[in-house]
């Protein structure tokens, strides 16, 4: 491993600092601004017609990726519409010794149709390993934030960030959690659903920050995805593991973001992963 490689894997506490106020303030300028106030022109397709990006989205990393270019000139920097103009840059991302991966307004669907269940979320990854991870609810203006090893909090102006835990779970007819059921390959859509009402309740918010939040705030029990975009995921496996909770492949595989092809299972715990790995087993 490189010298560089090794100071690179923690962000000093005044760079994570910089990361929530420059999010906290572009989200201020850029994002808020244009909620339930979008013109048609305002908003287009991208791979399909519910596919969504709006002006917003475009406003916001760019002015996000202008200030991460300048504080960390050494880094790769990977935005959900940058990779979406260049695919190769996801790759690059992977292998960087530091990437710094945004999501400039993620449910962007939601925001799009005016529904407040939007967040920002930032990463930050050492070959493809998340190291800080944060996820920030616009109109409430507080965030999950964690990083290394660090437990995961819920901050906000003028009070004490709150710590916290996954849910303790229970049996598979007990578990609640988030399925993709609609992003899934065709192919295992209706093996799927067969297995859905094994579960107490199942449903997406269309919106990964705030259901790793909730996951990260014991309000759920587990999230399973097929569509492995990092910047969806790498700061929420993070604030979920640094909360109790475990991230795997359901084929066992450790979260890399390199991986593009596979099922990611977050889970409140161990035990929780292997009843829901285990009752999924098809998709290995």
């Amino acid at each position: 491993m490189s010298q560089d490689h090794k100071q690179h894997q923690s962000l000093s506490q005044d760079q994570q600092e910089l990361l929530i106020a420059t999010v906290r303030e572009v989200a201020r300028a850029e994002i808020l601004p244009r909620f339930r106030n979008l013109a048609a022109g305002d908003i287009r397709s991208k791979t399909k017609p519910d596919d969504l990006v709006t002006e917003a989205d475009l406003a916001a990393e760019a002015r996000i990726a202008a200030v991460l270019r300048e504080a960390f000139p050494e880094a790769m920097i990977l935005g959900e519409e940058a990779a979406s103009a260049d695919p190769t840059l996801r790759a690059k991302a992977a292998e960087a010794d530091l990437a710094l991966i945004i999501d400039p307004v993620d449910g962007t669907w939601n925001f799009a149709n005016g529904l407040a269940v939007f967040g920002v979320i930032l990463a930050a990854t050492v070959r493809g390993k998340p190291v800080f991870g944060l996820l920030y609810d616009v109109v409430m203006d507080d965030w999950v934030v964690t990083h290394d090893a660090a437990p995961s909090v819920l901050a906000r102006d003028g009070a004490a960030p709150q710590r916290l835990q996954t849910a303790k779970g229970g049996t598979l007819d007990t578990l609640t959690g988030y399925i993709h059921l609609y992003l899934m390959e065709k192919s295992v859509q209706a093996q799927m659903a067969a297995a859905l009402p094994s579960f107490n309740r199942t449903f997406m918010l269309r919106c990964s920050c705030h259901e790793y939040r909730l996951l990260a705030q014991g309000a759920v029990d587990f999230c399973l995805s097929g569509m492995l975009t990092p910047w969806d995921h790498a700061a929420g496996v993070l604030a979920v593991q640094n909360a109790g909770g475990v991230a795997r492949f359901i084929d066992g595989r450790d979260y890399d973001t390199a991986i593009t092809k596979g099922y990611l299972l977050t889970a409140a715990n161990e035990q929780v992963w292997q009843e829901v790995a285990a009752h999924l087993a098809f998709l290995k």
